[in-house]
């Protein structure tokens, strides 16, 4: 290229530059408080766009070429200088600029201090740059303070009201009042149903509750037998009771009562070494007749039967320490009798306590006489020794049954009255044992 080319392309890069040079930080510097940088990125082929090259003026055409390259020579000189000058005073300026300009780049053109929208809305990005006028940012700090101030106080006022109710508004107060009135009358009423339901519940449990006492109630019973040591019995009918002693005060009782009866027939098994007489191994009393059934042997008399305190003789002999194993029957047709021991009929007879029905409701006692129901028992009229199997039916058995019971052929408790662990209390000192098998009884005949 020739040397006036080349001058020229020097001068417009020299202009660029201090264009540059004027419009950035100059503009910064005379530009009102409160502005702001703003960077936008602009694509690398527009960089000739964005910044021509001034156009080198021309003085006269007619100056020969040496004289007019003089002259721009001259001029530019005196520009260069100029610009030199500016540019020398506008350093820090420059430094800024190319500071924000670094973070403008390093951001892809957004800021890395946040973003701020302009007065307009128009959404640019900017370097978040504060005014930099000191009466502006006190002015801006004591807003800030002051608002922060106001804060504070509603905050306090808020915790005030919320420690002290005094502190409230009238208005408020007595709308807390309705309020807590209103909750306590529901509370209240709910008190009130709820006890309603629990008043219905017990009624509606009451009968509930009666029959699961009840069944308590027997069933400690009978654990208590159990721990009595009733649980040693094979089964409930393999016991006996023992009175070892002639006194007033040890028996057995029936719990069960017998029923209006036109006929009987009793059998038990029982064992007596005492003398004289065995005593009353059973008596049954009911109000008005002490008498109703009674087998007694007292002193050196005979066994007798008593009923409705008529007496018959029974042709028996069991006072020799042995098992024996005893029948009576009765009928009111004519009061006839039998009695058997051992499985053989001894003896019958009539007109014992004739067409006299056994009265019910009485009380049925083992090993005492009764002078009144249940009552004044007489040592001397007392059975010493043991009893097993005593039970009672409503008619006369026959002749082959009673054997048959004596011999342990059958075992045929008692419609009436069967000898069973549960339906015999004993009192006094008596106790109930396990029995001896119906074949040893046989063996101590």
């Amino acid at each position: 290229r020739s040397p006036a080319g080349m001058l020229l392309v020097a001068t417009g890069l020299l202009l660029a530059v201090a264009a540059g040079g004027r419009g950035s930080p100059a503009a910064e510097q005379e530009s009102p408080p409160g502005s702001r940088f703003v960077c936008t990125s602009l694509p690398l082929d527009a960089a000739g766009a964005g910044c021509p090259l001034p156009p080198v003026p021309m003085q006269g055409g007619a100056l020969p070429p040496e004289e007019e390259l003089k002259a721009t020579v001259l001029q530019l000189r005196e520009t260069v200088l100029q610009q030199k000058e500016t540019i020398g005073s506008q350093r820090e300026a420059i430094r800024e600029l190319t500071g924000k300009l670094s973070r403008c780049e390093g951001a892809d053109g957004k800021s890395a201090a946040g973003t701020w929208k302009n007065e307009v809305g128009k959404g640019k990005d900017t370097m978040g740059d504060l005014p930099r006028d000191p009466a502006l940012v006190i002015e801006q700090l004591s807003r800030t303070m002051q608002t922060l101030k106001d804060r504070l106080e509603s905050l306090e006022h808020q915790l005030r009201a919320n420690v002290s109710y005094a502190a409230l508004p009238g208005d408020l107060r007595e709308m807390l009042q309705r309020r807590l009135g209103d909750l306590e009358r529901q509370l209240l009423s709910k008190v009130a149903e709820l006890e309603d339901e629990k008043s219905l519940l017990h009624n509606e449990t009451s009968a509930h509750r009666q029959k699961t006492e009840t069944a308590l109630n027997a069933l400690l019973e009978r654990v208590s037998e159990l721990e009595k040591g009733t649980s040693a019995f094979k089964s409930p009918d393999e016991f006996k009771v023992s009175l070892p002693l002639r006194t007033n005060y040890l028996y057995g009782k029936i719990k069960k009562t017998l029923p209006e009866l036109y006929a009987f027939t009793v059998c038990l098994w029982l064992r007596s070494s005492a003398s004289p007489g065995i005593g009353t191994p059973f008596s049954y009393a009911v109000p008005g007749q002490a008498n109703e059934i009674v087998l007694i042997e007292w002193g050196n008399n005979p066994i007798e039967l008593l009923i409705n305190d008529k007496v018959a003789q029974l042709p028996l002999f069991i006072s020799d320490g042995k098992w024996h194993h005893i029948c009576i029957t009765w009928t009111t047709r004519d009061g006839m009798w039998e009695a058997f021991q051992d499985g053989e009929k001894l003896g019958t007879g009539e007109n014992l306590a004739p067409w006299h029905p056994i009265k019910p409701g009485g009380v049925l006692i083992l090993g005492q006489e009764q002078d009144t129901v249940g009552g004044r028992f007489d040592a001397t009229q007392a059975f010493v020794g043991e009893m097993s199997q005593f039970n009672i039916w409503d008619r006369v058995l026959r002749a082959e049954d009673i054997m048959n019971i004596a011999n342990c052929s059958i075992n045929m408790p008692g419609n009436i009255i069967p000898w069973v662990d549960n339906n015999v209390d004993v009192f006094g000192g008596a106790t109930k044992w396990p029995v001896e098998t119906c074949e040893e009884r046989l063996l101590d005949l």
